[in-house]
């Protein structure tokens, strides 16, 4: 294994998938990237952050419905940067798309040939199936390259 792509979004937890990402990476010795979906401007607008590995989220989300991509795009880069710093290694790449969660973190895995993408699980029941529409179901049914999910809950 020699490349490990680590899907993240803005949820608090992002911070346990990042550490177990890493740290598997680093017993395989492998490159990391550290991805970011942008969905629509609605899906930032409905969340309320809290600090996540220095990161402090949107100052205004009430303008989210009027904020051009490449302002998502500076914010997305400023939470990969801030993760990337909290995980203490400058060797990190970080790569941001946009789309369809699901079909993004897919299509971003093969473009970027990794050989297993890290993403968190929010289902308690993700051993029997995770969340019917989740997009971690979405990814673990149709991926042809290994994934390792993180389970998240507490």
């Amino acid at each position: 294994m020699k490349k490990v792509m680590i899907a993240l979004d803005y949820d608090p937890t992002a911070q346990k998938v990042a550490e177990k990402g890493y740290l598997m990476s680093k017993t395989m010795n492998a490159e990391v990237i550290l991805l970011h979906v942008i969905g629509s401007a609605n899906y930032y607008s409905s969340l309320e952050y809290s600090p996540i590995m220095g990161f402090s989220g949107f100052t205004n989300t009430g303008l989210l419905e009027t904020i051009d991509v490449s302002v998502l795009k500076e914010t997305s880069q400023d939470f990969l940067d801030k993760t990337k710093d909290h995980l203490g290694d400058e060797k990190i790449q970080t790569f941001i798309t946009e789309g369809d969660f699901a079909e993004a973190i897919l299509e971003s895995a093969i473009d970027l040939k990794v050989d297993v993408i890290v993403m968190g699980s929010h289902s308690r029941k993700w051993l029997d199936k995770v969340l019917m529409g989740s997009v971690t179901e979405k990814v673990l049914a149709h991926s042809k390259i290994p994934l390792f999910i993180v389970p998240t809950w507490e």
